[in-house]
C-alpha cells in the first residue's frame, strides 16, 4: 500500500487554511484527508479512525495544537506514535523547541508550498 493512501487528519480553526492544506496534500497524492476545526474535534475523530499523519495548526481555540499533540502523545492508544506536524505562523525558536519537546515530528511555518510540505512529511514518515 502506498504511503499516500493512508488517512491524514488536518486540524485548523480557519477553514481557508484547511482548504489550502487539503489542496497541497492532493497535489502530493494524498486523497484520504479528514478535517477538524480544533483539537477537541480532532481527538474525537481519532477515537474512531486510525490516522497515519496529523497536520495541526498551533493557534486554535479552545484546544490548541500543542494541547492536542500533548493529549495524543499522552494516550496509550494506537495514536501515541502517529507522525504529527505542527503548523504555525510563528517561527520563534522557543516555539519550535516546545513543539519538539511535546513530541512533534516536524514543524512548518506559514505560508508554505507543496515542496515544503512534501519535505516535512517525508522527514516525518519517509519518502513517497
Amino acid at each position: 500500500m502506498s504511503i499516500t493512501n493512508m488517512n491524514v487528519l488536518i486540524v485548523d480553526d480557519y477553514k481557508t487554511m484547511l482548504r489550502i492544506i487539503r489542496n497541497l496534500l492532493k497535489q502530493l497524492g494524498f486523497n484520504n484527508v479528514d478535517e477538524a476545526l480544533d483539537g477537541t474535534q480532532a481527538l474525537e475523530l481519532m477515537k474512531h479512525k486510525h490516522y497515519g499523519l496529523v497536520i495541526s495548526d498551533w493557534n486554535m481555540e479552545p484546544m490548541t495544537g500543542i494541547d492536542l499533540l500533548q493529549a495524543v502523545r499522552a494516550n496509550d492508544d494506537k495514536h501515541k506514535d502517529v507522525p504529527f506536524i505542527m503548523v504555525t505562523a510563528e517561527s520563534k525558536t522557543e516555539n519550535v523547541i516546545a513543539a519538539k519537546q511535546a513530541g512533534a515530528s516536524n514543524y512548518i511555518v506559514k505560508p508554505f508550498n507543496a515542496d515544503t510540505l512534501k519535505q516535512k512529511i517525508s522527514s516525518a514518515i519517509g519518502a513517497f
